[in-house]
């Protein structure tokens, strides 16, 4: 599957914000902690959910989806099994995240080592600490995670800050008795809308948004009503292109807490925006040329990613095609993932003035004219960035393996055709 572009396109208008599928994912596992219903709302259709939800299938499972309306329903009444198959938990790395609820319900979860985006080594090991310190017997198999026995509360420091561990630790220890302590966790927001969730659910929750996380067991959970927050990593990849090819920018759904995060690094490159929170809108209108905001004594200026509430990993390739537009020098430091940025191969090649130093940071020096070519998306966030740049070069680009666009980003050709590009799936 490939994506046209024919770039040169002023993009602008009004793009209603999806669901964060770094949130969604979590709390479709979360829903198999209780026999009774769950409904999420806001929840993305992308190719990511749709796995999650067929995983969640196999496990017993009844699943109820209104694609247009983003609605979803999940009733775990009798888990038939606590495992899944390879096939399946190489789609997606979040698979794993239904370890933490099978243990919690069933005692027992067996999965094969997790899939996803080669962006680069992802260890397992947070996970695997913190079963074992609420008393599971923890087997690492060469083809099967294997965790097994009755959970307790206990005090858990992470070796690091992994968001997906917090959430696999913290819904493992829901219904674990007594108190669990989770120090040093992951402070993301969808971490809190995860503990929202759970607590909707019954569970007794505080500090979620902090990295001292306290849980107090209970016996069993039951049925709720969740929304999923909106997705501030594609806003940010939306802002992006409307910064680059000169359009205004007017984003619905908004939920201003994320974009007080975000905001710090965009407005280094001279994107700024306003934010209704009453209204939950989001309003970009190009004010200037864009120009890099250098440090004081005319330092080059560095953005670099890391744990909330520092910039996300997941922003950080957009804003690499950001700086190829913008006038001055910029280095990124990607500091998480050892294959993100390798993509900007590609963007050298369609013109941009980029130094790889080494695996995890580039220099980029802006602006430059950007001429289209055929290049493959490696990964989501390198797919985005790779689309935002061909729709700013000169002439007609393919994404090629543009389904792994699709497993972050909903109907990205059809939203970005109604802010003007010029774009199509064949």
């Amino acid at each position: 599957m490939k994506l046209v572009i024919q770039g040169g396109r002023k993009l602008g208008g009004v793009h209603a914000l999806s669901g964060n599928k770094n949130a969604a994912l979590p709390m479709i596992a979360a829903s198999l902690l209780t026999s009774e219903t769950v409904t999420l709302s806001n929840v993305p259709d992308i190719t990511d959910v749709a796995a999650m939800l067929e995983a969640a299938r196999t496990f017993g499972a009844k699943v109820v989806r209104d694609q247009r309306a983003g609605v979803v329903s999940i009733t775990a009444g009798r888990l038939k099994s606590a495992k899944i198959s390879a096939e399946l938990s190489a789609k997606i790395r979040t698979s794993f995240l239904f370890a933490g609820p099978l243990l919690a319900r069933l005692g027992r979860a067996s999965l094969p080592p997790p899939g996803g985006d080669a962006i680069g080594h992802r260890r397992l090991d947070t996970h695997f600490a913190g079963f074992k310190a609420l008393g599971a017997k923890a087997v690492a198999g060469r083809k099967t995670l294997r965790f097994s026995g009755t959970l307790k509360g206990t005090k858990i420091l992470l070796d690091e800050a992994s968001v997906t561990a917090t959430e696999n630790i913290m819904m493992a220890s829901v219904l674990a008795a007594g108190k669990t302590t989770i120090y040093n966790a992951a402070c993301e927001p969808h971490i809190v809308d995860l503990a929202t969730m759970l607590t909707a659910m019954g569970a007794k929750i505080t500090g979620a948004g902090t990295n001292l996380i306290q849980i107090e067991g209970v016996e069993s959970m039951h049925g709720c009503e969740a929304r999923v927050g909106c997705d501030y990593i594609e806003a940010g990849s939306y802002i992006t292109a409307a910064a680059v090819t000169g359009g205004e920018l007017t984003l619905t759904g908004v939920d201003p807490e994320p974009f007080a995060i975000i905001e710090g690094a965009f407005r280094r490159f001279g994107v700024t925006w306003t934010i209704d929170a009453k209204e939950r809108i989001l309003r970009y209108v190009p004010k200037k040329r864009l120009k890099m905001r250098y440090d004081l004594g005319d330092a080059i200026p560095s953005v670099a990613d890391g744990t909330w509430p520092a910039f996300p990993s997941d922003l950080l390739s957009v804003l690499v095609v950001l700086a190829t537009q913008t006038r001055g020098t910029c280095l990124f430091f990607e500091k998480m993932f050892e294959s993100r940025l390798y993509f900007v191969d590609n963007l050298r090649q369609m013109g941009a003035k980029i130094v790889q130093c080494d695996p995890h940071r580039v220099v980029v020096t802006g602006p430059s004219q950007l001429y289209a070519g055929t290049f493959a998306s490696p990964d989501i966030r390198a797919g985005i960035a790779l689309v935002i740049a061909a729709l700013v070069a000169k002439g007609q680009s393919t994404i090629l393996n543009a389904e792994i666009i699709d497993r972050g980003y909903v109907a990205v050709e059809e939203c970005l055709s109604d802010l003007g590009a010029n774009i199509e799936r064949k």
